[in-house]
């Protein structure tokens, strides 16, 4: 008999993981079944709004808020189809997840080599890491704001997060559900608000969700920037890689009987439900923040788009449109609630960056640590550029620490683009594959688009870096540019290898299925 079996298990800081994704909340909430559609709902209601804040956190303000400024309501469209692909692609990665019993970076890793899945895992901690940049300026900027601290101070003061993050994980993540469901609804309220009193054109902004050519424009250049590049802005803080591996990983906290296809069914038809309703408030949110960037503000009355520059508009008299709206900001309303709306963004932030470096620690290294660790050191080291940046600008105006904090936050996101074709392609093949995904595998209609979103956003992202690099400001154009194109190479051969390591792996897993065919959930009866 093993005198072993009842002992408590001693934790180690860094375990070896290969089981189910986030194992200790996996499959812990219990659904009902052949109860009404909206009591149903409501139970599968949660992982959405986790996926929903990667789409309205701090990056995305300055980009729509720029765009209102700059080009009035031509955006509008790009915020609509961006956030239409956002709703297909989490669609695919929450059906992965509860039809394969993986997320995505454990079945991208299942079918790939170790050095290529070291190289995968690296590549999207940097982009979470270039995330939590945008999470460490928007809550530190909204302390300094709310409570005069140090900016300094402030920074320092967002590491503490992580005993939020502790309290959390003793609560169950239905609360922590319900708390950022909370938090979003605060940021909407924040908005809408201000929004309404603004008095928008409301005809003119439903005119510019229209698809238009003006939106992709090379011209007018407002600002240094064309609509082109306010909408490859817009597309860049918009559909973020850490999303698709995190609702791949939450979808599966529900309960559900694998070997029961009809429970799979309401599972995808249900979190289906779910994100889409809470990808359409996000696009609501960044909608209302491109609004107010046209309504709120006289026309180019906002030079500096950073946080400080927009709270310090808010209190602004002169820099408002009407009558309504200089009532309200003389007692400082619009400014206080301006910056609680940014420390919730931060705060919902912090909750999902946690949990997707833990899906793709375990996923593609099989590595598992507890979540206040990871982000104690993902933290610390996402402070240190801020902390940089702060020092450098120390003896320079106002004005110019506010731009360099800002353009350090916009250049930090270059690694999404790095990152995101390397989620999105894989995610493709995978939900394209009957061998994986039996009967729920990706209708004709949603092949299509996604292949044309996928490559589109692909293209995109790297038509995009040259601008980016020279953005940068570090190097001449000539060097800029060539570093660029270097970056290019490099990406596009790590996608052909990605994509041959995958089609052999769907070969291995379709040869498998031949001599096993009983083994494919999917089709269980």
């Amino acid at each position: 008999m093993d005198s072993t079996k009842n002992q408590p298990r001693k934790h180690k800081l860094i375990e070896h993981a290969n089981g189910k994704s986030l194992e200790e909340i996996n499959g812990t909430v219990e659904v009902p079944h052949g109860k009404n559609f909206w009591r149903t709902l409501f139970a599968y209601s949660g992982p959405g709004a986790l996926v929903a804040v990667g789409y309205m956190d701090p990056g995305n303000w300055s980009t729509s808020i720029t765009g209102g400024q700059s080009f009035q309501y031509t955006l509008m469209t790009t915020i609509l189809i961006s956030s239409l692909i956002a709703m297909l692609l989490q669609y695919m990665a929450a059906k992965l997840g509860i039809v394969s019993q993986m997320d995505l970076a454990q079945a991208i890793r299942a079918r790939t080599g170790k050095a290529l899945g070291i190289i995968l895992w690296i590549m999207t901690e940097l982009a979470i890491m270039a995330t939590d940049i945008a999470e460490v300026i928007g809550a530190a900027i909204a302390l300094n704001l709310l409570f005069h601290i140090s900016l300094i101070a402030a920074v320092f003061i967002t590491v503490l997060d992580v005993l939020l993050l502790l309290l959390l994980t003793k609560i169950g993540f239905r609360k922590i559900e319900a708390l950022v469901a909370c938090l979003i609804l605060v940021i909407l309220f924040v908005f809408a608000y201000q929004v309404v009193l603004s008095k928008p054109d409301w005809g003119a902004a439903m005119a510019g969700l229209l698809p238009s050519s003006n939106a992709v424009a090379k011209g007018p250049v407002v600002g240094g920037i064309s609509p082109l590049t306010g909408s490859l802005g817009i597309i860049g803080a918009t559909v973020m890689p850490h999303n698709l591996y995190l609702h791949s990983a939450i979808s599966q906290t529900r309960k559900l009987d694998h070997t029961k296809v009809e429970d799979i069914r309401q599972t995808v038809r249900f979190t289906a439900w779910d994100s889409n309703i809470q990808l359409s408030l996000a696009f609501v949110v960044n909608a209302l923040l491109l609004i107010m960037g046209v309504a709120v503000f006289k026309s180019g009355a906002v030079t500096d788009s950073s946080f400080f520059g927009l709270y310090d508009a808010l209190n602004n008299t002169s820099m408002l449109s009407n009558g309504v709206l200089i009532a309200v900001a003389k007692s400082g309303v619009l400014s206080t609630l301006f910056a609680i709306a940014l420390l919730a963004s931060g705060q919902n932030s912090t909750i999902t960056g946690t949990l997707t470096g833990q899906v793709i620690m375990e996923g593609f290294i099989h590595m598992r640590m507890p979540l206040w660790a990871r982000r104690l050191i993902t933290r610390l080291l996402s402070v240190v550029p801020v902390l940089l940046c702060v020092a450098m600008t120390a003896g320079e105006t106002e004005l110019q620490q506010h731009h360099a904090i800002n353009m350090l936050m916009e250049n930090s996101q270059v690694f999404l683009a790095f990152a995101l074709p390397f989620s999105m392609l894989p995610l493709l093949m995978m939900t394209n594959s009957e061998v994986e995904m039996g009967e729920f595998k990706n209708a004709a209609w949603t092949k299509l688009l996604g292949w044309i979103s996928v490559l589109g956003l692909t293209f995109l992202n790297l038509y995009n870096l040259p601008s980016t690099f020279e953005g940068f400001g570090l190097w001449s154009k000539g060097v800029a540019d060539l570093l660029a194109w270097l970056t290019i190479v490099v990406i596009v051969a790590l996608l052909i290898w990605t994509i041959v390591e995958l089609y052999r792996g769907n070969k291995r897993f379709a040869a498998e299925h031949q001599a096993h065919p009983w083994e494919t959930v999917a089709t269980a009866e």
